[in-house]
């Protein structure tokens, strides 16, 4: 597997790992996280534009979607309970694979945390295939952190112990 920015022409195939995860979350509990088309054509679009969307591609095929930026994400700014450190770190959004491609989304997180060695990600409650992918790749619940529509998500971190940095 390899991971590459997403381009333009990835478009329709991210469109539908993203609608295959919306059918998969509510499948397996979690029907509110990603309702409503979420996340929106025009949030995809610019964070193409942005060139901070990446896909993972096996034997050719896009298995995976995702967001990657090191940057202060502003709704962690504020979380109920305590990051693992204060240093600049990674941020993971939007995740998606697959069904057919099993280890994608391991991979993809793999990824991030090899770009930055300080990772931090959240999640929806109900969305226990992440919170379990989440704690077998070593990252440790946090606390809740609140979006801007207010809904909560739970906040996860993992960074390197010999000193976090970013690349």
């Amino acid at each position: 597997m390899i991971i590459r920015k997403t381009i333009v022409r990835d478009f329709p195939e991210v469109c539908k790992i993203y609608s295959e995860a919306r059918n998969f979350m509510r499948e397996t509990g979690n029907p509110d996280q990603w309702k409503d088309m979420h996340p929106a054509l025009e949030v995809l679009d610019r964070d193409i534009k942005a060139r901070k969307s990446y896909v993972c591609v096996s034997d050719g095929e896009i298995v995976g979607v995702f967001y990657f930026s090191v940057m202060v994400e502003p709704t962690y700014q504020k979380i109920d309970g305590q990051w693992l450190n204060d240093e600049p770190y990674g941020v993971v959004h939007r995740i998606a694979t697959t069904r057919s491609f099993r280890g994608a989304g391991a991979f993809c997180l793999d990824w991030c945390f090899d770009q930055c060695r300080n990772l931090r990600v959240d999640t929806h409650r109900d969305n226990t295939p992440m919170k379990n992918l989440l704690g077998k790749l070593g990252f440790t619940y946090c606390g809740i952190i609140f979006l801007e529509d207010g809904d909560e998500r739970l906040a996860f971190q993992k960074a390197d112990c010999s000193g976090a940095t970013a690349k």
